[in-house]
C-alpha cells in the first residue's frame, strides 16, 4: 500500500493545530508540524505552540526540537519532516503534517533546490551588521547586489532575504537562479489541504488570541527572551513588537497594536500563497468537511 501524508495547511488562527489532532487520532498516526518558529523550545506562547495536553494526545515531530541559537533552515526541515515520516510509516500508512509554513511544506512535497556550501565568514559578517543595522541595510543591499531577488523575491521576510544576501555574496549569483523548479519524487502520497476561513472571521480570532496570549503572559516569555532579540529565530511575530516596547520606543498599548496588524497581514500572505500552491483542496475548518476531502483521497 503506498503511504499516505494529510497536510493540514492554513493562515495562522484558522484552527490547524485542533483540526489536525482530531485527524491524527482518528487514524492513530502521529503529526509532523511544519511551523518555522515552533520548533523552537524557547519560544511558547507567541508563535501558538500546541498546549502540552494536546502534544500529550498525539505525537508531533519538529517541535520543542531546536534552539533559538541554532540556525535552522527549510533545508534541514526537509531533512527532519522526511525522517519523521519514515519513522512514522514503520508503523503506519498515514502520517499527519500540520503547520503555516508555506515553503516548509513545499519542500517536504516537492524538495529543494542544492544551494553551493556558503562561505561561514561571509554568513558572519552579514549576520553582525543586520543585527547592527537592521532590515533597513538588508533591503538596501539587497537592491544594490541582488536586484533580481529583489524585485521577484520575498522581500517581507528576514530570513529569506538574510539568505539572498548569503547566497549571492558566495557564490555570485541570485539565489533565484540556482532554483530549477525540477520535483524530487517521493515515495508517498500527499493530499493537501488548506483551511478556508472567512476573512473577518480569521481577523477577530487573530485579533482575540493576541489579547488571549498577553493575558496568559506573552510579555513575561518575551522579557525573559530579551539576551536573545538580534538572533534571526526572534524576528518573529509577538517578539519583535514587544522588544521595541521594552527599547522605550512604543507604548504596551502600541506594541499589542501591532502584533494584530502583523499577524493579519502574516495571515493575508499565508493564504495568498497556498492559494497559488498546485493541488490544494479550500476546505472549510471543520471537521466534518476536512474527513470528507480525507477521505475522497483515500
Amino acid at each position: 500500500m503506498v503511504k499516505k501524508v494529510i497536510i493540514i495547511a492554513g493562515p495562522t488562527a484558522s484552527g490547524k493545530t485542533a483540526l489536525a489532532i482530531k485527524v491524527a487520532k482518528y487514524f492513530n498516526t502521529h503529526i509532523i508540524s511544519a511551523d518555522s518558529r515552533q520548533c523552537f523550545k524557547e519560544l511558547n506562547i507567541g508563535v501558538a505552540k500546541p498546549s502540552l495536553a494536546q502534544l500529550s494526545e498525539v505525537q508531533h515531530y519538529f517541535i520543542n526540537s531546536h534552539s533559538v541559537t541554532q540556525n535552522t533552515s527549510v533545508a534541514d526541515f526537509e531533512l527532519c519532516a522526511l525522517a519523521a515520516a519514515e519513522e512514522i510509516f514503520k508503523q503506519q500508512n498515514i502520517a499527519v503534517m500540520c503547520g503555516g509554513t508555506g515553503l516548509y511544506i513545499k519542500a517536504f512535497c516537492q524538495g529543494l533546490d542544492a544551494i553551493p556550501t556558503l562561505n561561514e565568514d561571509i554568513k558572519n559578517t552579514i549576520a553582525h551588521s543586520f543585527a547592527d543595522s537592521g532590515i533597513t541595510w538588508l533591503q538596501q543591499k539587497l537592491q544594490e547586489e541582488d536586484p533580481v531577488f529583489f524585485a521577484k523575491g520575498e522581500m517581507k521576510n528576514p530570513h529569506r532575504m538574510l539568505r539572498a544576501l548569503e547566497v549571492k555574496r558566495s557564490t555570485g549569483l541570485s539565489i533565484l537562479q540556482h532554483q530549477t523548479k525540477q520535483k524530487k519524487q517521493r515515495n508517498f502520497d500527499v493530499i493537501k489541504i488548506c483551511l478556508d476561513v472567512p476573512k473577518s472571521i480569521l481577523y477577530d480570532r487573530i485579533n482575540n488570541r493576541v489579547d488571549d496570549m498577553m493575558l496568559h503572559g506573552l510579555e513575561k516569555e518575551v522579557h525573559h527572551l530579551q539576551p536573545y532579540k538580534k538572533l534571526n529565530a526572534l524576528q518573529t511575530v509577538g517578539y519583535k513588537e514587544l522588544f521595541t516596547y521594552f527599547d522605550n520606543n512604543i507604548s504596551l498599548e502600541k506594541a499589542v497594536d501591532l502584533i494584530k496588524q502583523n499577524s493579519r497581514n502574516y495571515a493575508k500572505r499565508q493564504v495568498t500563497w497556498f492559494k497559488k500552491e498546485e493541488n490544494i483542496q479550500l476546505v472549510p475548518a471543520d471537521i466534518d468537511a476536512v474527513m470528507k476531502a480525507v477521505k475522497r483521497f483515500m
